[in-house]
């Protein structure tokens, strides 16, 4: 075990993954608030948020760097030249967990290509928090994220999903979630049952399960719902009767590119399986 009486900080300079609260201010674990305190540069996706959270806590930063989805890049190289100057940086974002779906991911792959240490600080995690209380993910989860926002590019990916045993998590806007749910339930099937996890540990939070085919006339009963920050958990697919599961994944992929009985052939020749199930399948899904 770490004495709690030690520095949060590393002997070596390095790059720490901070994780900040969904909503809940009190969800900021205490690691997390002496690191803030103690770097010599806070990385922030939105600089004016962040400092909202800093000054809840009476944290002051040294120094607060913008580092966002336009200018990742550009960042990664001015936080690199801090730590060879033997500094040590902190990476937020606006909610959770950076490089989780936010800004972060290509920064900490450059900071480790560059040679430094790059240390989590764990904490909230919209993704895992709906997990956590969805009961339907017992065979492992697939974290999707955000599905395109248009609908022919959402619908190609959801069909490529269609087959998947695990459970699927996926995080949606506000103004996008009905068509989506929508989406799922034609490409996913109805029956399937999702839990929408809206504005999670903040004052409005609202958990719901139903079958897919119910979701889009929830949104649709109450204005409320179709209102803040969304995390979707779809149960994963049953095994089609017959078929292997790798077999089912190969025709999706094909069904993205090619005809439905083209698809089906090379599907069987490919993984053996039989090619009048694998159409069977195919058909009952397009339909």
């Amino acid at each position: 075990m770490i004495d709690f009486d030690s520095s949060p900080l590393m002997d070596m300079p390095s790059l720490y993954v901070v994780a900040t609260p969904l909503g809940n201010l009190r969800d900021l674990s205490a690691r997390a608030r002496d690191t803030l305190a103690a770097v010599d540069v806070v990385a922030a996706e939105d600089t004016r948020h962040s400092q909202k959270l800093l000054d809840a806590f009476g944290i002051r930063a040294q120094r607060l760097m913008a580092v966002h989805q336009h200018n990742e890049q550009q960042t990664a190289g001015q936080i690199i030249e801090c730590l060879a100057r033997g500094q040590h940086v902190a990476l937020m974002t606006d909610a959770g967990t950076p490089a989780i779906s936010d800004p972060g991911a290509r920064l900490v792959a450059r900071v480790r290509e560059a040679g430094y240490a790059v240390s989590p600080v764990p904490g909230a995690c919209a993704a895992v928090a709906a997990v956590s209380v969805a009961g339907i993910v017992e065979g492992g989860f697939r974290f999707i994220g955000f599905l395109p926002a248009k609908s022919t590019a959402r619908r190609t990916a959801l069909l490529s999903l269609a087959g998947e045993r695990e459970a699927l998590v996926f995080y949606e806007a506000p103004h996008r979630v009905a068509e989506c749910v929508a989406d799922m339930a034609a490409f996913l099937g109805g029956g399937r049952e999702i839990l929408i996890a809206r504005e999670l540990t903040k004052l409005h939070e609202e958990i719901a399960v139903m079958p897919l085919v119910e979701a889009e006339a929830w949104f649709a009963a109450d204005a409320h719902h179709m209102r803040g920050e969304f995390v979707l958990v779809v149960r994963g697919a049953d095994a089609p009767d017959g078929l292997d599961v790798e077999a089912v994944r190969v025709l999706n992929l094909l069904l993205d590119e090619l005809p439905l009985g083209t698809a089906a052939r090379l599907a069987a020749e490919i993984t053996g399986a039989s090619r009048k199930g694998l159409y069977a399948h195919a058909l009952a899904q397009r339909q």
